[in-house]
């Protein structure tokens, strides 16, 4: 594509969303730049070793074979993050990884390819609260949380959103919630959220059992195939989520069950391409841009194109474009903006929030668990959908129950803590927790050979945006792309009187249940759930537009104007690109 009218930055959870909305509904021509690689795709059947093709715009490119092939069931191999096929990196595997600096103890999460972080989330798909869009001092009156909830439900649609099914594991958690403070805490069934309980997980992944190869529901004594060619359709239960999940296996890429955003927006983002009345998307991975171009503009710059460079050959290339849109998520945007010297009025990179989380685990006895599940008497955390049920408590955030592969729990579990070993550590006899801190030795081995019964709770808090935290541009290190970003999360007091309010519930659900042993890991920061870092109300309008550049729109979780309460902030970030594609399609098409 030569000339596009629109030129998107990142092909993440995001970039395909605006691209196909773009596309589809204002028949704008849509170039879609990705640095990383593009898995799954037959224009790229040797993605780590071999530069492949250039650029796709056919759905039959896609191949669902050949991302089963890509995405494997090893733990390592999905998640290390040097080596990883889920790491931000170039998409060649024996070069490093991006560096990207912070000044402290704490762990970013990135992940580069088409379908960016969404390759490994949970796929839970919750709405942001509606009290953190419409009670928030830094959100613009122009929209409110009743203008987002279309856009919240159109996307559930195309994500297959829908209740998680429950296995063994949740039915402990709800066990245990039900009966928190006497029954205080009741089921939830709006999807959106004005009170504090507990409800299944509204997650983007298409239910097991609609339909097997034996035509019968899916359930613990189930024997048949999971390949989709011998007529299984839906999740397998399979419990890798986080590592790509390409389930069923055999299922064109489309119909793989969990809807990360390669899966729910890259096809039909190309499928935009085979109908004339709509725009056309091209996608181009393997591709960094380094600059953003401008021209003066009528009182204020405007945004005329960018600067790439093949992250295989080296080679650059300036692409002109009517207008910009940034969906490099909350790091990479604003280091490319400041890196292309656009105005900065304070606010830029700044306000970086994350869930400040936590980790709250539960050992149980046999015979507890076998009281909660009699049909099958233990918890098993490696089955089912990752996390299939959730509490929330809007103004404070949320709790998650987690299952995961015995490796990447265990870690989360026991040995991801800044509060130091267990032993050395002393415990309030007022708080709800028998430990925290590192377990290590014997007692490590002896915690992780309980793994079936042991379950885990995930924190996610209501951080509010600070101006001290985000990222700023390190005047010591630079690569092929310019300046790294560095990057600051502090999490400030209201922040951690929140999540020990939350972990707090989090041992009472354990304990409520009848675990007989609670851990509280007390995590470092996790930079997971970035958002906030280029706000709408402070660098943007409510349409997503930069107020100091015209043409340049940013359509990424970085928009959001804060945590969004504490729910998974996918659906809020994809229903939010779905609405600034539709303003700069009124605006300038």
């Amino acid at each position: 594509m030569k000339d596009p009218d629109v030129v998107v930055v990142g092909a993440g959870a995001d970039g395909p969303v605006a691209a196909w909305k773009l596309a589809r509904d204002h028949g704008v021509d849509v170039l879609l730049l990705e640095a990383g690689p593009f898995y799954g795709n037959e224009q790229w059947p040797e993605p780590h070793v071999d530069s492949g093709g250039t650029v796709s715009t056919d759905p039959d490119d896609l191949d669902g074979k050949l991302l089963d092939e890509q995405f494997t069931h090893r733990e390592a191999e999905a998640n290390d993050p040097t080596y990883g096929y889920l790491r931000v990196g170039p998409s060649n595997s024996a070069r490093a990884p991006w560096f990207r600096n912070l000044h402290q103890n704490a762990f970013i999460w990135q992940v580069s390819a088409v379908g960016g972080t969404s390759t490994h989330y949970f796929s839970n798909h919750p709405r942001g609260y509606p009290t953190a869009f419409d009670d928030q001092p830094h959100w613009p009156d122009e929209v409110s949380y009743a203008d987002m909830v279309p856009y919240h439900r159109l996307n559930e649609e195309i994500t297959s959103t829908q209740q998680a099914p429950m296995t063994a594991r949740e039915e402990v958690f709800i066990e245990g919630a039900s009966q928190e403070k006497s029954g205080e805490y009741p089921l939830l069934e709006d999807l959106n959220v004005t009170e504090t309980g507990w409800r299944p997980q509204p997650n983007a992944v298409e239910v097991p059992g609609k339909e097997t190869s034996n035509g019968q529901p899916l359930d613990s004594d189930y024997e048949g195939s999971f390949s989709y060619d011998d007529g299984f359709r839906g999740d397998t239960l399979v419990g890798d989520h986080f590592q790509g999940s390409s389930t069923p296996v055999d299922a064109p890429v489309r119909e793989k069950a969990r809807k990360s955003s390669n899966i729910g927006y890259v096809p039909r983002a190309l499928d935009t391409n085979d109908n004339p009345n709509q725009g056309n998307v091209a996608i181009r991975p393997n591709t960094y841009v380094t600059d953003i171009h401008t021209a003066e503009g009528a009182g204020n710059l405007e945004a005329t194109g960018v600067e790439i460079r093949d992250t295989w050959s080296g080679a650059t290339q300036t692409v002109e474009a009517d207008t910009v849109v940034l969906a490099g998520g909350c790091i990479e945007t604003p280091r490319l903006w400041l890196n292309s010297g656009l105005p900065d009025d304070g606010w830029v990179g700044k306000g970086l929030t994350t869930h400040w989380f936590d980790w709250v685990v539960g050992v149980y006895d046999d015979d507890t668990v076998a009281d909660i599940n009699p049909d099958r008497q233990h918890m098993d955390p490696y089955v089912g959908q990752n996390s299939a049920v959730r509490f929330d408590k809007p103004g404070v955030g949320g709790l998650e129950d987690i299952g995961m592969s015995p490796g990447l729990v265990s870690f989360a579990d026991y040995l991801f803590s800044e509060a130091g070993y267990s032993f050395d550590t002393p415990t309030d006899p007022d708080e709800p927790w028998d430990t925290r801190g590192y377990i290590v030795g014997k007692e490590l081995k002896r915690r992780m050979a309980n793994y079936r019964q042991t379950k885990a709770i995930l924190v996610l808090t209501d951080d509010m945006p600070r101006q001290e935290n985000g990222v700023s541009l390190d005047d010591t290190f630079s690569d092929e792309h310019g300046p790294v970003p560095k990057v600051r999360y502090e999490p400030g007091e209201e922040d951690d009187e929140r999540r020990d309010e939350l972990a707090r519930i989090a041992a009472n659900i354990h304990k409520n249940a009848g675990a007989s042993h609670v851990h509280r890991a007390e995590w470092p920061p996790l930079l997971l759930h970035m958002q906030s870092s280029m706000r709408i109300g402070k660098v943007l309008d409510f349409a997503g537009e930069a107020k100091n550049v015209n043409r340049l729109f940013v359509a990424d979780h970085s928009a959001l104007a804060n945590g969004v309460g504490g729910p998974n902030p996918t659906n809020s970030g994809q229903a939010n690109a779905l609405r600034i594609a539709d303003h700069i399609g009124d605006r300038y098409f």
